[in-house]
């Protein structure tokens, strides 16, 4: 027994214990899936945002034989920055992501819409927590009119499928649309397989380097995404199974 010693954990905010466990199920069932849909030309997608990546200039020594490097405790700030990224199950490569100063629900509209233009005539499902930008008006707009959909959307606020964040989910959740949205249960977000992939981006770059600028940050960002696709790239092996 170690009492010092603790971890922290994000329990889920269980109201309906089946519908859970459904939730659950339904996310580690597309992960299962993915290689066989990648196949057939629908893309499973892992999405989320990683805020506030801060660009850090510290002073580091090199590394000498039987030591190791060393990492001044005092750096500068030069600013922060958004990161979209997707990552795609059936391959483990990480596509078309967007470098901002925001996460708006613009923001994440625009990082879909610029996703989906990859293959324009491909069937798209995205995975995601529940963040109100998920599951905004824009985005709903978006889709209904890339996917060529006549339902009336209704008034944002006021009135039908735009009306509240509950029916604009139910609209993205919607299997019958060519684009469409699953969403993990509240305060599961390790269930998004992105998320293990900012771990590995933090571990390998974040945390060891040092940035001259936010323009700086970003251009790391990317030389990593793509040295990470060339020769890193693989699908996690996922056991879960809800």
């Amino acid at each position: 027994m170690k009492p010092a010693r603790y971890q922290r954990w994000l329990n889920p905010d269980v109201e309906n214990l089946a519908e859970l466990n459904q939730q659950v199920k339904a996310v580690c069932k597309l992960y299962e899936e993915a290689p066989q849909l990648h196949a057939q030309g629908t893309h499973v997608i892992s999405t989320d945002e990683m805020t506030g990546i801060q660009a850090l200039e510290r002073v580091i020594l090199p590394m000498e034989m039987r030591h190791p490097q060393k990492i001044d405790h005092e750096y500068v700030r030069h600013g922060t920055v958004t990161l979209i990224a997707n990552w795609e199950v059936a391959t483990g490569k990480v596509i078309s992501p967007s470098l901002g100063a925001t996460r708006t629900e613009a923001d994440f509209a625009n990082h879909i819409a610029t996703t989906v233009a990859i293959a324009p005539t491909d069937s798209w499902i995205f995975i995601s927590d529940n963040l109100n930008t998920h599951q905004s008006a824009t985005l709903v707009e978006w889709v209904a009119e890339v996917c060529k959909l006549a339902d009336p959307l209704g008034v944002k606020g006021k009135s039908g499928i735009l009306g509240t964040q509950p029916s604009r989910a139910l609209f993205l959740a919607d299997k019958s649309h060519r684009i469409y949205f699953v969403y993990t249960p509240k305060h599961c977000s390790w269930l998004n397989q992105v998320e293990c992939w900012f771990s590995i981006l933090a571990r390998r770059l974040l945390r060891r380097s040092s940035f001259l600028s936010v323009d700086h940050l970003r251009q790391k960002i990317i030389a990593f995404i793509s040295y990470f696709n060339e020769l890193l790239s693989k699908p996690f092996k996922w056991k879960f199974r809800g």
